[in-house]
């Protein structure tokens, strides 16, 4: 098979191409990646050279470049690009945001029409549920309505909404997944973990919204990128799959498990003036990926998050680097 994955050079992309890749020694994968601040070529340094792996710079939103290469024989697509970082569209404004996650999937299911697709495996968040009470013991099922409460989940529901649109009217064949907050390698520093991981590791504070209590369901991105292959080869078009890792913890929880790990003080952690929309809990109910496409998380928290600790304590120069990108973008912005 030939697979179209765009976003590939962000933080889950870069994860599937080189799952994908390594599971599958037939399979060819384009990647399709706009490189802005978060995408990190260096990230596929493991496959760069390989002969089933081709890399193309472009946005999912410009047409012509998103002809030209599912021209080149595709046969599914796993759209991974977005502009995901909550901050930022609150912040920098949506703009960036609505154009991705909503004008550049659209872009993608025009182009999709022209071609014989097989598959189109539709990336999304938990966060287009909006926000579960602390202790209500609900959970977001495929059917829980979309309540967005910040511009990022709102694209992203744009976006899935659209995707929805196509298989009803013109029976394209998307699944969409809604998966719980992801950590592991190759996450952009900007994100909670790598975040205090790196200021911990300098011994800097650990600023934490509000109380701190905010619930999170962790999913280990190796855990995601099993459950989208299982909805590339066996996701029913039409459907919705919510992918959970069956982890909830609250963001001080978080902040003091790595500061456990590198032995450092919770004296570092600062509470500041809760960001706006801030969405209370997040849990996934993942029975029904489990029921009918076979999959379950595999890898234990403890140990995951130990790996992803010394991970990006042993890759300190791809920080280094990343920031320095990051820092450059904003300037460009300015």
């Amino acid at each position: 098979m030939k697979i179209l994955v765009t976003g590939g050079a962000g933080f889950i992309g870069s994860n599937f191409i080189n799952y994908i890749l390594d599971k599958y020694p037939n399979y060819t994968v384009i990647n399709l990646d706009k490189l802005t601040y978060a995408g990190n070529l260096d990230n596929l340094l493991k496959v760069a050279n390989n002969p089933r792996y081709s890399f193309v710079q472009g946005d999912i939103a410009d047409p012509i470049k998103v002809v030209e290469v599912l021209g080149q024989g595709v046969e599914a697509i796993i759209n991974f690009a977005a502009e995901t970082h909550v901050d930022r569209s609150i912040h920098l404004g949506a703009r960036d945001f609505v154009l991705t996650n909503a004008l550049g999937v659209q872009t993608l299911l025009d182009a999709t029409r022209q071609f014989k697709i097989k598959k189109i495996v539709q990336i999304s968040t938990d966060e287009v549920y909006g926000s579960l009470e602390l202790n209500d013991g609900q959970y977001f099922t495929e059917d829980t309505a979309f309540q967005p409460n910040v511009p990022y989940a709102a694209a992203k529901a744009a976006g899935d909404l659209l995707c929805r649109a196509a298989w009803k009217t013109f029976a394209l064949p998307v699944v969409v997944s809604h998966c719980s907050n992801n950590y592991g390698p190759y996450q952009f520093p900007e994100k909670l973990i790598p975040f205090f991981i790196t200021r911990a590791s300098q011994n800097l504070p650990l600023p934490l919204y509000g109380d701190g209590l905010n619930v999170r369901d962790w999913l280990y991105v190796r855990d995601h990128c099993t459950a989208i292959d299982a909805m590339l080869h066996k996701g029913v078009p039409g459907q919705v799959y919510n992918i959970g890792g069956h982890n909830e913890m609250s963001n001080l929880d978080i902040a003091k498990i790595i500061l456990k790990q590198l032995n450092k003080s919770e004296d570092l952690i600062t509470f500041v003036k809760d960001r706006p929309g801030h969405d209370r809990r997040y849990a996934i109910d993942a029975s029904k990926i489990a029921q009918e496409l076979d999959w379950r998380p595999a890898y234990d928290f403890t140990k995951a998050i130990k790996e992803t600790v010394d991970w990006y304590l042993n890759n300190q120069e791809w920080v280094k680097n990343l920031l320095a990108r990051q820092s450059a973008f904003n300037e460009h912005l300015k």
